[in-house]
């Protein structure tokens, strides 16, 4: 029999809080450099302040919607393989 593993890293809550501040912290910089530099867009829309930000956040939370909506038809039965 396998025995437990010791606690990791990411089993302890404050360090938990720590990466997803800094996955905040890394958006936020990474928000604030689209003032430097230029973009070769396609498409007008493609050149508006923090556009692939919030289509990104848009779009993750259509997925998350889609995936609810998808659950209802293609969920089974707990006894689905017996």
């Amino acid at each position: 029999m396998k025995e437990k593993p010791e606690n990791t890293w990411f089993d302890k809550p404050a360090n938990v809080k720590k990466i997803i501040f800094a996955l905040c912290v890394i958006c936020a910089l990474l928000l604030v450099a689209e003032f430097f530099y230029h973009k070769h867009a396609y498409f007008a829309v493609e050149e508006w302040f923090g556009f692939y930000a919030f289509y990104g956040f848009i779009m993750c939370v259509l997925l998350v919607l889609a995936a609810k909506v998808m659950r209802v038809f293609l969920m089974r039965d707990e006894d689905y393989y017996d």
